[in-house]
């Protein structure tokens, strides 16, 4: 889930109503992913990942032809650095993508909702080591909970939680990279799965000419099912688009923890996955450290809109003061005007 644009002016209440509606729905869709991808059986993960890239392209593109957004294309294909960022980011989240559906589809649900609630962690823990961020104590005291956790978690489990740990690394690593590519959503969808096409298209062939493929032999629903796949990967991503621009970073920031939340509710209730109580005191340790995250997020965004409230104070009095001197000095420095001299 890509991280959002701090919008530069602030909207009105009608359009911040958008923006929370637009929210919720983009989340919620990708929290209901775990009911879709089920469907596609009797298709593997790895034919359903290659569906998923080819039709998420012609979707893309179709959103680009009704917007006519094309502009940005032929600056793209000359800057050479710009486009093997965007080839890294169009593999690490088709690593994202192969290990959730496989996930999903091999009863791993609430394992995969864990990877999205450690993102944030995760997503520190590469500012700090690749970025040389430096963090605030409760930062600091969120990595350790977390890292408590996944050590729980390894624990209740019998081995390492890689689901959970490649879906963050590697959706971690996608934002990292993401943000020094510097292309809006749709545009950086397109450019990244015009990468995963070719690809993804000489995938599908060879899986029909071998006779592999169960696109056109499990009956035209599954092949719509299929051809869907491209659809509901853009959809949420518009929502997203839309709700970024409306919404201030805290509230996109707060919103996004709906999806994993939906996928571990859906793991629990729908998909019947067991959580001893061990699991429950590392979930517990993770979404710890999530609420000290927020709110220390929440506490220093009020503290710096306070700080920018004071500057600008300070910024009218000195120019109010200004002025006055300004027109104190003009009218001692002007002729005196008698009655005579008039």
């Amino acid at each position: 889930m890509p991280t959002p644009p701090e919008p530069s002016a602030p909207p009105s209440r009608g359009e911040t109503r958008k923006g929370l509606l637009c929210a919720f729905a983009a989340y919620g869709l990708w929290g209901l992913f775990p009911l879709y991808w089920p469907l596609l059986d009797p298709a593997g993960p790895a034919e359903i990942l290659a569906h998923r890239m080819v039709w998420s392209l012609v979707a893309v593109l179709a959103v680009l032809a009704v917007t006519r957004r094309w502009a940005w294309i032929r600056p793209l294909l000359r800057q050479p650095k710009r486009l093997g960022l965007i080839a890294l980011c169009a593999a690490t989240i088709s690593v994202n993508w192969g290990v959730y559906i496989w996930g999903v589809n091999s009863g791993h649900v609430v394992e995969t909702s864990l990877g999205y609630f450690i993102n944030p962690l995760v997503s520190i823990a590469l500012g700090v080591a690749v970025l040389r961020e430096r963090l605030r104590p409760v930062q600091w005291t969120a990595v350790g909970v977390g890292a408590a956790a996944v050590v729980v978690l390894s624990l209740a489990y019998g081995r390492l939680p890689w689901i959970a740990l490649v879906l963050a690394a590697s959706f971690g690593t996608y934002s990292l990279v993401k943000k020094q590519v510097g292309l809006d959503g749709l545009e950086s969808m397109a450019a990244e799965t015009a990468v995963q096409f070719l690809p993804a298209a000489g995938f599908l062939v060879f899986l029909g000419v071998t006779g592999r493929s169960t696109f056109l032999s499990a009956g035209a629903g599954h092949t719509a099912l299929l051809m869907c796949s491209g659809a509901i990967t853009a959809l949420p991503l518009i929502l997203f688009g839309a709700a970024a621009v409306r919404l201030p970073l805290s509230v996109v920031g707060m919103v996004q923890y709906l999806a994993p939340t939906f996928q571990f509710v859906l793991g629990l209730l729908v998909f019947r996955e067991g959580m001893p109580p061990e699991r429950w005191a590392g979930f517990a340790l993770v979404w710890l450290a999530l609420a000290l995250l927020t709110w220390d997020a929440l506490r220093t965004a009020r503290r710096g809109r306070a700080e920018l409230r004071k500057a600008e104070a300070r910024a009218r009095t000195h120019s109010a003061t200004t002025s006055l001197n300004t027109e104190v000095t003009s009218a001692s420095e002007a002729p005196e005007v008698t009655a005579q001299g008039q």
